[in-house]
């Protein structure tokens, strides 16, 4: 037979169910649990004491006995050995009062119904988020008023281009950080046209908020190019890089900081830095350089072709620099073990590049020659010869 323990177990799972169910107006109660332990022949004559302890105990916290709760409904039932018995056959919660009474959330349902008012009063197509939402309604620390403000904000000012710290609305600084979670849930289902980056969790950059950018490093290799006072190194915002279209012909990017750092003058050129290695994704939003003539200087290992492979995702004519079986053999005293990658094949290499490196993969201790190690000279030359 059931306890009274395990029917509010069970009656605590209808929780977020009933929330929804009072948001989508519809009727919960009168609800029965699904399984009671309905008593078997061999329990009257074997286990009659054990089974008559467990009916009391279950009527001393029903309904039946206290007034509130789970009702107990009997049914009269034939045993051969010893005959008819009144025993519990359903066992039933008729009102919310009983329900909520038994299960002690009648404070949670207070706040739920004034969080859910005030909210459906200001937002009323908000129905679909509460209902996914239901229990956050029922939380006693949150400050409803000010995401409120926050989403008001927002709906009147989807791309404000502002700090965080610059909103103009009355909730302290760190607010919006503190409850970026449940804001960004909010606001994905509010201004859901006007997600920046869905792949991103901070706020800030998650929508069109001003926030401290990645920034790109740009060396101009040709003093025609240099600007106000001669500048010939800069690191501008990622926002703002994506929006220049630099008077070149030809945009060079390395994998290495000091290869980018010592790379030649070269007529109508410049060189980026993002961050080196897989950093390179920064760049994939510049539509500016698919009008230009890109070069592609990486270590010739399989992680360098990775990223070649990468680059070219994004600009498939992207040519690369000394990442060629010429260079491997020329420099191969310098060669070392290297990291491996796991793909096999990488569909954006020439069929060179993926000979090269299907090579690799099968040299294990000689996977990996760094260009650093080239000498300088030789790199000045191959890069004059690619850019006249």
């Amino acid at each position: 037979m059931i306890s009274p323990e395990e029917i509010k177990q069970q009656a605590l799972k209808w929780w977020k169910p009933f929330l929804q169910s009072h948001i989508a107006n519809e009727a919960f109660f009168p609800k029965q649990l699904d399984r009671i332990g309905k008593v078997k022949p061999g329990q009257i004559t074997r286990q009659f004491e054990t089974l008559q302890q467990e009916i009391e105990l279950l009527y001393k916290a029903s309904k039946n006995a206290t007034g509130a709760g789970y009702l107990i409904k009997t049914a009269g039932r034939n045993f051969r050995r010893s005959g008819a018995h009144d025993l519990p056959d359903t066992i039933e919660f008729e009102t919310a009062d009983d329900y909520l009474s038994f299960i002690g959330k009648k404070r949670e349902w207070k706040l739920f119904l004034t969080n859910y008012l005030l909210l459906s009063e200001k937002f009323p197509h908000l129905n679909n988020w509460l209902v996914d939402n239901s229990l956050s309604l029922t939380l006693p620390d949150k400050d409803w008023q000010g995401i409120i403000e926050v989403c008001q904000y927002f709906l009147a000012t989807p791309r404000p281009d502002l700090y965080l710290r610059q909103l103009p609305i009355s909730v302290h600084s760190k607010f919006i950080e503190e409850n970026s979670t449940f804001l960004q849930s909010l606001l994905d289902f509010l201004i859901a046209d006007h997600i920046r980056d869905p792949g991103q969790k901070r706020t800030a950059e998650r929508y069109f908020l001003k926030h401290d950018e990645t920034l790109v490093r740009i060396r101009i290799l040709d003093e025609q190019l240099f600007i106000h006072n001669n500048i010939a190194d800069i690191s501008i915002r990622l926002s703002d890089f994506e929006k220049t279209n630099w008077a070149c012909t030809n945009v060079v990017i390395a994998e290495n900081k000091m290869n980018f750092l010592s790379l030649p003058q070269l007529s109508s050129s410049i060189a980026l830095w993002s961050g080196g290695g897989f950093n390179i994704g920064y760049l994939k939003n510049a539509s500016w350089l698919n009008n230009k003539h890109i070069y592609y200087w990486g270590d010739i290992d399989e992680h360098g072709f990775q990223i070649l492979h990468q680059l070219r995702s994004y600009f498939p004519h992207t040519q690369s620099v000394m990442m060629d079986r010429a260079t491997y053999n020329n420099f191969k005293e310098y060669t070392v073990q290297g990291k491996f990658n796991p793909a096999e094949q990488l569909s954006y290499l020439s069929v060179d590049e993926a000979e090269l490196y299907t090579f690799l993969k099968g040299q294990p201790k000689q996977n990996r020659l760094e260009q650093e190690k080239i000498p300088h000279l030789h790199v000045v030359d191959q890069f004059r010869k690619m850019i006249t």
